[in-house]
């Protein structure tokens, strides 16, 4: 891992005439716990998918763990983790089946207590196509604690969740945080993230507005429009 996790430069993307990215220069330490915050369309899950190499970028460049997006996608998807908006699991199958399907993939030892750990070892052996939507997140946070990856991108990542489960994931944060992961988490809940990030990032209209500590982050960005 170098000395930036992250580093974007003039990073741009565009859906047909719309740019979703525009000439944005990101620079994340490793190790560090980052918020992206910003309203709805402001580019944040752009930004995420083009660092996991979901996205190509149009313009610019991004580095990621010292790898480039366009030209190393399998060294940087090696060094990354993505929880999306969609969990994409084997509904037919069980949950621990789907963490050990998910542990081949990767070349890792499956731990039945990954289960345990995100609250589900109850529902071990019941088919996924009977989970809750926040049953079903619960589930991709033990795939983000098995992948054990360098950085890891989280969008949206308290959606569907209880409170229990918004404590499972301030105690997931911290964990990575303890074995120096660099998260990067896209967040409506700002003071959550005020509270649980090193450092934020706001997009406004695919721009980078404003960029410093978390706990120093504007209620409006410098335009004027309020932060959700």
């Amino acid at each position: 891992m170098t000395a930036l996790a992250v580093e974007t430069i003039g990073l741009s993307r565009r859906y047909g005439r719309r740019w979703a990215l525009s000439d944005v220069n990101v620079s994340v330490p490793a190790g560090s716990v980052v918020m992206l915050a910003g309203r709805n369309g402001s580019g944040k899950s752009t930004l995420l998918r083009v660092l996991a190499t979901a996205l190509r970028p149009d313009h610019g460049s991004a580095r990621v763990a010292g790898h480039d997006v366009r030209h190393e996608r399998d060294q940087v998807r090696r060094a990354v983790c993505l929880l999306g908006h969609y969990s994409f699991h084997y509904e037919a199958l069980t949950a621990h089946e789907n963490l050990g399907i998910a542990a081949s993939f990767l070349g890792r030892r499956y731990d039945p207590g990954l289960l345990e750990r995100v609250g589900l070892e109850g529902r071990a052996d019941d088919p996924v196509s009977s989970f809750s939507a926040g049953m079903r997140k619960r589930l991709a946070l033990a795939r983000v604690l098995l992948q054990d990856a360098a950085i890891v991108l989280l969008d949206e990542p308290y959606g569907e969740l209880d409170p229990p489960g918004f404590a499972l994931l301030d105690r997931v944060i911290s964990e990575l945080r303890s074995r120096a992961a660099t998260v990067i988490m896209a967040t409506h809940l700002v003071d959550r993230g005020r509270a649980l990030c090193d450092r934020a990032l706001l997009l406004e209209e695919g721009r980078l507005a404003w960029s410093g500590p978390a706990a120093q982050m504007p209620a409006e960005a410098p335009g004027g429009s309020a932060v959700p």
